[in-house]
This record gives structure tokens, sequence and C-alpha cells, in this order.
């Protein structure tokens, strides 16, 4: 049994019901089982991992099979799963894996009496409160508001972005397709490289720059303005040839700037006034560029509402397992409001 957060015996809630957690993405499955909620330190214990190629298995039924058929304890009777793609109603798509399945014939299935699907970015929302601020990175100092909405965000494959809503009444995790929205210039430059970018890409979102693709897009563009020649380059590339091509660098800074600008914008979409944490494959990757790039002067720069953003603190998650951290708090936050 291997565990990933810390907690004292004495402190654990032996209430709590084990739950089965699983964070399905197109290159690995993942499952544990999430054994205890330890009050004192608001975190939960996490055992029993096992990761596995998703490309190894031609459906989900078949992974989660065999992670249930090695687990050496009782099979638990309620689970939460992760997956990277939509879910609607009952109905859960991987495009990347050719998966598709129905959450209602799983739960019967596999006998859980309690399942829940979520995307990975309300799985982020609902982790946020449960998160170890020691183990993660202070972007932007700021005052959270307790009780207060929170927003999560991050480039990676695409952008993701959700919000856990929270009043006196409870909380709710709003997912969103906020990747999708028209990207905003701020700066000459911004301008500048927007019209670059509109000369390939008919509709410029926020995902068709912040992500893996979007880096590459963004790398053509400013070869574009600066008037040199671009080289045809992954995100990978860029990031490896920085230290050397004036370029590249360039494209890097400004990614951290700009992001800037559209992580205030959703704190302000958001009522954010508990937080902003960012995650996904690329910016944990990029701390110490993002921490001296320009971020927090963009973030706050709202016109009137400059000093509502100017109080929200802004966190780098570098911490591990959040995805099935989230899948717990799912379970874990519908079980104390019953």
């Amino acid at each position: 049994m291997s565990q990933t957060t810390p907690h004292s015996s004495n402190d654990k809630d032996q209430a709590f019901e084990p739950i089965v957690v699983a964070d399905i993405g197109g290159t690995n499955a993942r499952f544990a089982v999430v054994t205890h909620y330890d009050s004192s330190t608001n975190q939960f214990i996490i055992s029993h991992q096992s990761t596995y190629p998703s490309a190894e298995f031609p459906s989900f039924e078949t992974a989660i099979s065999r992670y249930l058929n090695e687990l050496p304890i009782a099979k638990p009777t309620r689970a939460c799963l992760a997956v990277a793609g939509p879910v609607k109603a009952q109905q859960v798509y991987l495009t990347n894996l050719g998966w598709q399945f129905n959450s209602q014939d799983i739960k019967q299935q596999f006998g859980f009496n309690e399942l829940a699907v979520i995307n990975d970015f309300a799985a982020f929302a609902y982790a946020a409160p449960y998160l170890d601020p020691k183990q993660n990175i202070e972007i932007k100092s700021g005052q959270a508001q307790a009780g207060a909405n929170i927003a999560v965000m991050g480039p990676g494959t695409g952008f993701g972005a959700a919000c856990l809503a929270r009043d006196i009444n409870g909380s709710a995790v709003m997912s969103c397709e906020a990747g999708h929205i028209s990207l905003a210039a701020v700066t000459e430059l911004d301008q500048q490289l927007l019209a670059a970018l509109k000369q390939e890409i008919a509709h410029v979102s926020v995902e068709e720059v912040f992500s893996g693709r979007g880096l590459a897009h963004l790398y053509q563009a400013m070869a574009k303005v600066k008037g040199v020649p671009a080289e045809r380059l992954s995100a990978a590339q860029i990031s490896e040839r920085a230290a050397e091509c004036d370029i590249c660098d360039a494209t890097l800074n400004h990614f951290c700037d700009w992001i800037g600008s559209v992580a205030g914008d959703l704190s302000l979409t958001f009522g954010a006034l508990g937080g902003v944490f960012i995650g996904g494959g690329i910016l944990p990757r990029m701390a110490e560029r993002l921490k001296s790039s320009q971020f927090t002067e963009r973030f706050v720069t709202k016109g009137p509402m400059s000093q509502y953003a100017g109080q929200i603190p802004v966190t780098l998650v570098v911490q591990e397992n959040i995805p099935l951290i989230g899948a717990a708090a799912c379970l874990h936050e519908r079980a104390s409001t019953r």
C-alpha cells in the first residue's frame, strides 16, 4: 500500500467509505482507492495505485476490470472517474482512444452503489480546496476569500477551465468550454500576433494559442511579426531551443505574459475571489519563466476591476494526483451534504 498524502492515524475519519478513483487520459489509465479522508490535514489517503497504458485496452471496461481483479482488498462500492473528454448525460467519449461507455452500464456491470463520471478539469475544480499549499507554487499573491468561488484553468493538449462555485448553501462545479472563447488582444504586440494568427486560423480561440499546438501557432506568428523565417517546430522543440533561439525565447515569454490576461479574464468571469489555480501539462514545466513574466501585471490590468483582480491569489499546481484527489472530493462533497 502506498500513501501519497500525509496523515495521522489518530485523526483519520473512520466513517469514510473507500472510493475507487480513476484518471483516464489518452496515454494512461490510472486507478487507485481513496481509503480515508484526514480532516486534520484536509488530505485524502490514496492507496493501491496502478497505471496502465490506455492503448493496451480495447475499452474502458477491460481496463477497470483488470484493476479491480488485481485489487488486493474488498472492492469498494463507490467510484468516481475523471476522464479527459466530454461527459454528456450518461454518455462518455474518449475520442483519442476510441473508447465510449455509458456510466449507468458501468455502475451496474461492476456493482457500484454510487458512480460519478466527471471531466478532468471538473476534477481539478473539486480538488482545489484540498490542495497542499506547500507542494505548489505561488505565482501571484493575494487574499483568498473564504468560501468564495475558485477558478481552475490550464493549457495542455487543449485548454481546460472550470469553476468551483460556492455560497452559504453549498458548492457545485461548473464545467465550461472556455478554451473556445475568442482570444482578446491587449497590447500592441498582441494585436500584431493576433493579426498574423488570423491569416492562418479562422477563429483564434484561447486554445489556438494556449495549448501544445497553440504554442507552435504562437511561434509561427512571432516569427512573422519579427520578420524572421520560421521552422516547423513542435511545442517541445520550441522549449528545447529557447536558450539559443531568440524567437523561441520570445514565444515562451509572451505565452506566459498573455496567459496572464486570459487568467484575469476568467477570474472575473467566475468571480474567483477564492483564488485561481493553474495546471495542465505545459506551465508546470515553465514555473520560473512564468514567475518572472508579466503574468501578474496582465492579470490585474482590468480597468475598473483592477483592484478586484488584484486581491485574487494565483497558484501554479505541481502537486501530483490532482484528478484522483478531485474524483475523491466529488463524492466526499456529495456525502457531506446529505
